[in-house]
């Protein structure tokens, strides 16, 4: 089996539909400019996993909107809703699915940072040859990468989080020990959530590899900050 069909990230991602994404900032910035940036983050996204020897699987959300996600990013991906009442829910069922479909380690990321690194997605399925669970804190106090091999896999790291809140790492690094799971921590990274997460983005891209990513552009056409629409 190649590395390719072991390794599968799955990749968490709403309907770029006004009001449904990017609440927070769309309050600062208005609600097109939101979604003309989750856009992006989202297609950014999508381009640096291609680069990596992993599955790639997007799970889309509301799960009826398959149409609206094919004409958006293309046939060429695999496709699975969210299922479940919440986000431990969604995120449990489509670990489960994957590991029905014979991935040896799957890890999943959201799409709220455009700018994280291949090195870090590359490094947490290399350390799943090690440990039991890989975990990428943000610095909001929950976590942009979340990982397991198949027969370390805890679905009970998904039940009774806070969800939305600075508790959820806490938690989830609770449940996870109280299973006896190894976990690796990768290094922190960020989500861009608000106006200020959106130009701590600008001030830390400077002239790595984001800055001709479509985010970048878009920010830079808009000479350096979102406008108000």
């Amino acid at each position: 089996m190649s590395t390719q069909d072991s390794n599968c990230t799955l990749m968490f991602v709403k309907s770029p539909t006004t009001g449904q994404v990017k609440t927070r900032l769309a309050a600062e910035i208005g609600e097109d400019a939101a979604v003309r940036l989750y856009r992006c983050f989202v297609e950014d996204l999508i381009s640096m996993v291609e680069k990596l020897d992993t599955s790639l699987r997007i799970c889309f959300y509301p799960p009826e909107t398959k149409s609206l996600f094919l004409q958006w990013l293309g046939e060429q991906h695999g496709y699975i809703p969210q299922t479940g009442d919440d986000l431990g829910e969604r995120l449990k069922n489509a670990f489960v699915d994957a590991f029905e479909q014979g991935f040896s380690k799957v890890v999943a990321i959201g799409s709220d940072s455009p700018d994280l690194p291949a090195s870090f997605l590359r490094q947490a399925f290399e350390e799943l040859d090690f440990n039991d669970a890989v975990v990428g804190p943000s610095s909001d106090g929950g976590y942009y990468l979340i990982g397991f091999s198949a027969d370390s896999f805890a679905p009970e790291a998904f039940d009774g989080i806070a969800w939305s809140t600075s508790a959820v790492l806490g938690q989830t690094r609770m449940k996870l020990k109280m299973h006896g799971l190894g976990v690796h921590l990768l290094p922190q990274w960020h989500d861009v959530d608000t106006r200020s997460d959106l130009d701590g983005l600008v001030t830390r891209t400077g002239n790595r590899p984001l800055s001709s990513s479509k985010t970048f552009d878009l920010i830079r056409r808009s000479d350096g900050r979102m406008p108000q629409s």
